[in-house]
């Protein structure tokens, strides 16, 4: 009796061979066209990699703002290319470090940003003008690009030289992640006014990463993990026409976010086929006549969730691989993760190792010589396809329950993902899924390890500067700041401009958040699982 073939992460068979048959049907010319033409399954940009490497950048933020500001300036000097900026807790929720709720979260996970003196503190001594800055924050996001801003305009840096891009993507908060504040609908016209005040203000900014990294951490295979993504940037794309937008005034700027995992061919070929869907529903569906509007531009960060507390030297090697993976399939920027981060926060050291298997691949392989290696594969090509008609079929049905949001209300994506993650944690258990050094390949005694840890004295230090900010502000303009934020929530004016009046007046974020709480509430979720 012949052995049951082994399965993708999306659940499709992995023959042990593929040939010509694989392909025998099959339409180069409709599938692949050249690198940097549609439908950009060979990558968005014609030489790819044989020009320059993707843009390398380190996820760091704990603590203190200074803290963080220390741990930039080492990356810049050890060669990253962007910084990007991790948030903790309550900064990503909108409140902050004094408030109760805050509580044993400051610092911890991200650094604390509490007002603008945080912001400036964090970029002091980089010049904004000449890096590009990647920030994981949705719910809360436009509050610290305005920050930003503020920031490059006491520096004197105009705002149509900052680059980088704000997370913004909240629709996957309510179905992976639940730093979500507001409910869908002024979240949505929120992201809709960030898209028209950087086109105005910041025009080289990347006003949105549609994430399906998160989702993948939460436990959506491939075929999930971009379905899911491209349907809540369709959603976005709707919403921004539907508030007069043109699509090509705004698609440009769009970006995308992916995990990468250890399955290197089926993740090359599900970063292939989201290029191939996202060109094919923005042409067909939007209009788009900008080319650069049909681009799928992403950023990818090795699986985190692969990580292993158990012998975490091993975890070097399950980077590399993502690493690999991500780059064949054509990223535009990379972060890896550090080999200790199922730990604790990364030490110094392993943050500049992650940062060296970049650098190794970059510069050491032959990789970058040539645009898109895998094109015409029999085995990624045939993935390629099964990948993409999988996403497809999600999507469609995402689309026959209203779209993203009404299935969002549904907890269709939700229970979609839960599943998957359940049947993987089963498989794991059970051996049927291999993870080295936690069911297989153990030591009967861990190796010790000193994580890097946060002082707890941070949140006493946090307070005691948002007390002293209180203080020393107009608090008269504060208020009367806060109250026309208030007043263009409740209208239709765009509230980004009140807002940076708001935060240069000194307001906090969590000011500013409870502001924006008064007039559109609170979001609680929908559970179907």
């Amino acid at each position: 009796m012949a052995a049951e073939p082994r399965r993708s992460e999306s659940g499709h068979p992995i023959e042990p061979l593929y040939g010509p048959e694989a392909l025998a049907d099959w339409d180069p010319a409709a599938k692949l066209g050249r690198p940097g033409e549609y439908p950009f399954t060979r990558g968005v940009y014609p030489t790819m990699y044989t020009g320059k490497p993707w843009t390398m950048r380190q996820y760091a933020g704990f603590g203190t703002a200074a803290e963080s500001n220390a741990r930039y300036k080492q990356l810049i000097a050890n060669g990253t290319m962007g910084l990007s900026v991790a948030f903790d807790l309550p900064t990503q929720m909108g409140y902050d470090s004094d408030a109760p709720i805050a509580a044993g979260e400051v610092g911890k996970v991200g650094v604390a940003i509490d007002s603008v003196e945080d912001m400036s503190v964090l970029f002091g001594g980089i010049p904004l003008g000449e890096v590009s800055t990647s920030m994981t924050i949705n719910a809360p996001g436009s509050l610290l690009l305005l920050l930003y801003q503020l920031v490059g305009e006491a520096q004197q840096v105009a705002s149509d030289r900052l680059t980088g891009t704000i997370q913004n993507d909240v629709l996957k908060e309510y179905i992976a992640r639940g730093t979500y504040i507001f409910p869908p609908k002024p979240s949505l016209r929120l992201i809709a006014d960030v898209f028209q005040y950087c086109r105005a203000e910041i025009p080289k900014w990347n006003t949105i990463s549609i994430s399906g990294y998160h989702m993948a951490e939460a436990g959506a295979n491939p075929a999930q993990e971009i379905a899911f993504t491209l349907a809540n940037g369709i959603e976005y794309v709707r919403t921004a026409v539907a508030a007069g937008m043109d699509v090509d005034d705004f698609a440009p700027r769009l970006s995308f976010f992916f995990v990468s995992r250890t399955t290197l061919l089926e993740e090359v070929a599900k970063f292939r086929a989201a290029r191939r869907i996202w060109a094919r529903v923005m042409r067909e569906e939007f209009g788009a006549k900008n080319p650069r509007s049909l681009m799928l531009r992403f950023h990818t960060q090795t699986a985190g969730v692969q990580l292993t507390a158990q012998q975490p030297e091993v975890n070097l090697v399950r980077v590399s691989v993502q690493a690999l993976a991500a780059v064949l399939g054509g990223t535009q920027s990379l972060h890896t993760n550090s080999f200790d981060e199922a730990i604790a926060l990364p030490t110094e050291k392993a943050a500049r190792l992650a940062l060296r298997t970049q650098q190794v691949i970059a510069y050491e392989t032959d990789v970058t010589a040539t645009a898109d290696p895998f094109a015409g594969s029999y085995a990624v090509e045939s993935m390629t396809d099964e990948v993409e008609a999988a996403a497809l079929q999600l999507m469609a049905r995402v689309d026959e329950m209203g779209g993203a949001v009404a299935a969002i209300e549904q907890g269709y994506q939700k229970s979609e993902i839960e599943r998957t993650a359940y049947r993987i944690q089963q498989e794991t258990d059970s051996g049927a899924r291999t993870v080295v050094g936690v069911n297989r390949f153990q030591l009967d005694a861990e190796e010790p390890y000193e994580p890097l840890r946060v002082d707890p004295a941070i949140e006493a230090r946090q307070a005691e500067r948002l007390a002293r900010l209180r203080a020393e502000r107009d608090s008269s303009a504060a208020e009367r700041s806060l109250t026309a934020l208030r007043r263009a929530a409740g209208g239709s004016d765009n509230v980004l401009y009140p807002m940076k009046e708001a935060l240069a007046a000194r307001t906090t974020v969590g000011e500013v958040c409870d502001a924006l709480r008064e007039v559109w509430g609170t979001y609680t979720p929908v559970d179907r699982f």
